[in-house]
């Protein structure tokens, strides 16, 4: 998909035919990125953003950008925290309006052009950042008010963004040698490269590939939603009387759980799991390992053991051996369930009178199988339930009820793709939050997955508050024919959860923008989404929002006790999959020694050592694990399950007292959604739960409490 490419020249032309080439500050006046945005609530214009603004607009704010770092070195003024510190926080304002457009788009909405910009950029911007991190005038600065901290009158925000500061300085090489520093630029900038082609080989392995499907019977206990939803894919190709399938998880999973035909859910499966190893121009085996051994060298070269060693530093788990504890604790119950899932489908197999030894294809399709045995629960009766709009309905009434926000459709406002809703943010009071974007449905221009990002984070300026632009992006199920989009329980669970990342950013009240909303450790960002998650499965608040899509009818009580009794069904793989993963990305980056050889042959190995089961693999095999190597979750993935232990000991402060308890909610909002990372996340933990987090609620929502642990996070 291609955004449209105007000719500049033939425009210039047409106003003045002296010139095709613009002055400089033409160029500046007709780029709508380094413009103000005359927009409602000061959105991005999308409609007036096109490709060949990109380049020159990041070009031009990072030049923007280094007169603001050159005016605060070569002032004659001594060191202070207002002249230097807050002078630092507010330069770069326009290279991060800029950069956090496009890389938006880069995810959601993104194109050839757009790849190769990326691609192009990133070793640019990598020089960029090490320019200002390790120029030594810059840092003498920053560390003479470091010096003097115990002396300064600062208020605590104040304390956490000298300290935020002076760590990203010294963290980012500050103290090393010249000869060093120019190492270091080398790695940030090969790394910088690596990461984005990562990116881009995963979405292109996942594009590249389709299930077409000619016979009607191959279709065999397909639900009757994904079969329309394959023909309208294969009528977009053009191809009547044939269906569709594709990696997306909307589309893969599904078929991996209800497709009768084995040899189809053999074929689809190896596909999925084979991106980025195939041996073809988007192989990532070569990437990975480059990338595992460059973060390896920088972390030594800043005097650190390991790249884990340096991620962690700055997380809660504060060690590699901490996060080993935690999952660990949690390995050995997991895969004792696991194994006896395992059991279960191989006697179910068994009792068909097969005699196949149960492969990774064929776990979803023979789970889905027991759940239906065995709960009488068939996740398609859920479906006409979670409509799209009924589930939007729910996550609002939710919202209202817990924190009294309430938000408002704006459709005269511009977005990036016509699928994207958006809607302005009101408090109880009525005054402006902010403004969410929603965008759910996949498309050959978006990743997989689901994030939460920002076009704008709040801050304070002037004493009045900067409210935040925040937008969720999904890959749900898709409207098909006459139907609305019906979500299975998973994504309505997803659609929870991206919306507590969003409240995380749009409550903020905090007076800098990098401490703002998200601005926390990887193991902590995850707490405001995954506590939401618990509400959309409550038998309460499912009455609440459940309702048939065709008659209105609220979801009965029999069909919830179905999903209540059925809440520990399939955990045991569950976690299994998720802590291989978290386990497989601390193997690669907990390494003292350089990564030698080929990296299937590390996953292979990696995997047997902890003992994983064949027929499970990690939930992202290492070609295609983006959280670690093209995102910001390397030696983090563990993150979701310590955010887990957090987040299930919160709940109970609501179960303790009422789901929608008001003195818990707000305490909640006022000392973690409105606090970003204004303290250490510990204690803002403790200052909204009076203790630190206790292990055994995690356990008991997963079942996993088999063996003994320990108590204490």
């Amino acid at each position: 998909m291609q955004f449209r490419i105007l000719n500049l020249c033939f425009l210039v032309t047409a106003i003045a035919v002296w010139s095709c080439e613009p002055k400089q500050n033409e160029k500046q006046s007709m780029n709508p990125l380094l413009q103000e945005f005359n927009t409602p609530f000061g959105v991005p214009p999308f409609e007036k953003i096109h490709n060949q603004h990109f380049e020159p607009a990041i070009n031009e704010a990072m030049k923007v950008h280094e007169e603001e770092v050159a005016a605060i070195v070569n002032s004659k003024e001594e060191p202070t925290f207002s002249n230097t510190i807050e002078a630092l926080e507010s330069a770069g304002e326009l290279l991060t309006r800029v950069s956090r457009v496009f890389y938006a788009l880069n995810s959601a909405h993104t194109n050839d052009s757009i790849q190769q910009i990326a691609r192009d950029m990133a070793p640019e911007m990598s020089r960029h950042s090490d320019d200002i991190t390790l120029n030594a005038a810059l840092f003498e600065r920053v560390k003479s008010v470091w010096d003097q901290k115990e002396s300064l009158d600062l208020n605590p925000e104040q304390a956490r963004l000298l300290e935020k500061t002076y760590k990203q300085f010294v963290r980012s090489g500050a103290n090393l040698s010249e000869e060093k520093k120019d190492q270091l630029k080398a790695i940030n900038g090969e790394i910088s490269t690596l990461t984005v082609q990562f990116g881009q080989n995963v979405l292109a392995e996942t594009n590249a590939y389709q299930l077409v499907v000619d016979n009607e019977a191959d279709l065999s206990g397909l639900p009757e939603g994904l079969i329309s939803a394959a023909k309208s894919a294969a009528e977009k190709e053009e191809m009547e009387g044939k269906w569709v399938f594709t990696l997306a998880n909307s589309s893969v999973m599904p078929f991996l759980q209800y497709a009768d035909n084995r040899e189809l859910r053999r074929q689809i499966w190896e596909a999925y799991m084979k991106r980025g190893d195939n041996g073809n121009e988007f192989d990532n085996k070569e990437i990975l390992r480059k990338l595992a051994n460059l973060r390896a060298e920088r972390a030594q070269l800043l005097g650190y053991e390991t790249h884990a060693h340096y991620v962690l530093e700055e997380s809660m788990a504060k060690t590699p051996e901490n996060v080993y504890n935690l999952l660990n604790q949690l390995w050995e119950p997991a895969l004792e369930v696991a194994k006896v899932e395992a059991y279960d489908i191989q006697e179910m197999i068994k009792n068909e009178g097969h005699s196949f030894e149960a492969a990774p294809y064929d776990w979803r399709y023979y789970a889905e199988k027991i759940r239906q045995e065995r709960f009488d629960l068939d996740e398609e009766q859920l479906r006409p339930y979670f409509s799209l709009d009924g589930v939007r309905d729910g996550v609002f009434m939710v919202t209202q009820k817990l924190w009294g926000v309430t938000l408002k459709e704006i459709k005269d406002i511009p977005r990036y793709h016509e699928e994207v809703t958006v809607y302005e943010v009101l408090d109880n009071d009525g005054s402006h939050l902010g403004v969410i974007y929603m965008d759910f449905f996949p498309r050959a221009s978006k990743r997989g997955g689901a994030w939460m990002t920002s076009f704008r984070s709040q801050k304070m300026e002037d004493g009045k508050r900067v409210a935040p632009i925040v937008s969720i992006v999904c890959n749900f199920t898709k409207p098909t024919g006459d139907k609305p989009a019906l979500l299975t329980l998973d994504e309505v669970t997803t659609y929870f959860h991206e919306f507590g990342h969003a409240l995380h950013g749009l409550l903020s009240q905090v007076n800098y923008g990098s401490l703002a909303g998200t601005s926390v450790p990887r193991d902590f960002v995850e707490l405001p989404s995954q506590v939401m998650e618990n509400w959309a499965e409550d038998p309460l608040v499912l009455k609440m929002y459940a309702k048939n899509y065709q008659t209105g009818e609220t979801i009965p009580d029999a069909l919830i006790e179905k999903i209540k009794r059925s809440g520990t069904f399939g955990q045991g793989f569950a976690t299994t999959e998720y802590l291989a993963a978290s386990l497989l990305d601390l193997h690669y980056h907990a390494r003292t020694e350089p990564l030698e050889g080929d990296v299937n042959a590390f996953e292979k190995k990696s995997m047997e050592a902890v003992g994983l089961i064949d027929e499970i693999i990690p939930r992202y095999r290492s070609t295609y694990f983006n959280h670690v190597f093209a995102g910001g979750y390397s030696s983090g993935y563990y993150s979701y399950i310590w955010s887990g232990v957090l987040d299930s000991d919160a709940y109970q402060a609501f179960k303790e007292t009422d789901l929608f308890d008001q003195a818990t909610a707000q305490s909640f909002r006022k000392n973690i959604l409105e606090r970003g990372g204004t303290q250490e996340p510990m204690e803002l933990y403790v200052n909204f739960r009076g203790r630190e987090p206790d292990i055994e609620p995690l356990l008991k929502k997963r079942g996993l409490q088999r063996v003994p642990v320990d108590r204490k996070l």
